[in-house]
């Protein structure tokens, strides 16, 4: 997931490529080594610079995926049309090859381990990076926080971490995950392509009453008609935080 890269006092650092695994046809995750990186909560992002040899550079924003381990950060990226960063990113960046990252930003959108209430994730398309962050690390500290994703994407071959989401999903007490496809559903799916909506939300998300703290991320214009309903079904908007972005990451 990208956004515009906002500038900051934090120091850039220099990680290398260690491993990239391809989620979709037209997203990669990165597994990049930062010596010095000092740790993360789920749903901060970070900024990445490119500098070409002609002194010219482009930066984008991109959530981090993962839980830090040690020096050890990860991204997914999603190859937008025309984009200067997320082609390079999703194409020809290497093993070993170097990008600069400066982090990790945000400290709004983010899930603390230390927190008590259930949790609903709301994401759509690439907005599930952030999300899985927080969903890996409920794992890591052994949080018995309950957790409820609701997942929209176009078909099933849009689907970040697919195996790992049914995994999890079957494995991890107290996730519960539950796919919205727009375009084309799975064969024997119990339903016809649709978007979400309140009988969606309101179906497989927490009741207004549990208080759960809720993570809308995605479009621009989906995570506006989540947060309406999630509102409209009597949750507290304080509770309810939103990162959005738009079709070329600004």
């Amino acid at each position: 997931m990208a956004r515009a890269a906002v500038p900051g006092r934090l120091s850039w650092r220099v990680g290398r490529l260690a491993e990239a695994r391809q989620e979709t046809p037209t997203a990669r995750t990165l597994v990049l080594d930062v010596p010095g990186w000092p740790g993360h909560l789920p749903g901060q992002h970070v900024d990445v610079r490119l500098t070409a040899e002609d002194g010219y550079s482009a930066q984008r924003s991109y959530s981090l995926a993962a839980p830090a381990e040690g020096g050890r950060v990860e991204l997914t990226v999603q190859s937008v049309p025309e984009g200067e960063v997320s082609a390079y990113l999703t194409g020809v960046y290497s093993t070993g090859d170097p990008v600069e990252l400066r982090g990790p930003v945000g400290g709004w959108f983010v899930w603390r381990p230390a927190g008590t209430q259930p949790v609903l994730l709301v994401a759509g398309g690439s907005g599930i990076v952030p999300l899985m962050a927080m969903i890996r690390s409920r794992r890591a500290a052994g949080s018995r926080v309950p957790f409820r994703l609701i997942y929209s994407v176009r078909t099933p071959g849009d689907v970040y971490y697919a195996d790992e989401l049914r995994r999890r999903a079957r494995d991890d007490a107290g996730l519960d995950v539950t796919f919205v496809y727009t375009r084309a559903v799975p064969e024997g799916w119990p339903h016809p392509p649709r978007r979400i909506g309140v009988t969606v939300v309101n179906t497989n998300g927490w009741p207004p009453a549990l208080t759960p703290d809720c993570y809308v991320c995605g479009p621009t214009g989906f995570v506006e008609t989540v947060a309406d309903i999630l509102v409209a079904l009597g949750h507290d908007p304080r509770r309810v935080r939103t990162e959005r972005f738009g079709p070329t990451g600004g």
